[in-house]
């Protein structure tokens, strides 16, 4: 089956004060079944400025829990989209540079 993994980010700044908040888009993978509560491996997040990017440096990745499955019934083909549990990060600690 196909889903498409999206994460809440809320990104603040060194006071902990709510800078934004976005939904980032991990993109769309093939998988067997799904459900709340399983955890996948993926490349961690960070900021390029106020950009969330993938921090693919070397021993970057981490496991984040599935926290909801959305399947919308009302677009054609069906989407399935898994929202995995949220994020904060914090300019300045987070920050990854120009490294890709």
């Amino acid at each position: 089956m196909r889903y498409q993994f999206c994460q809440y980010v809320t990104i603040v700044d060194m006071n902990e004060e709510i800078l934004s908040e976005v939904l980032f888009e991990h993109g769309e993978f093939e998988a067997n079944a799904l459900s709340v509560g399983s955890s996948v491996l993926i490349y961690q997040l960070g900021l390029r400025q106020f950009d969330v990017v993938y921090d693919k440096r070397e021993g970057k990745t981490v496991r984040y829990k599935i926290n909801d499955i959305e399947i919308d019934l009302i677009t054609q083909p069906t989407v399935t989209r898994v929202f995995l549990e949220p994020v904060r990060l914090i300019v300045g600690q987070h920050d990854i540079g120009e490294v890709e």
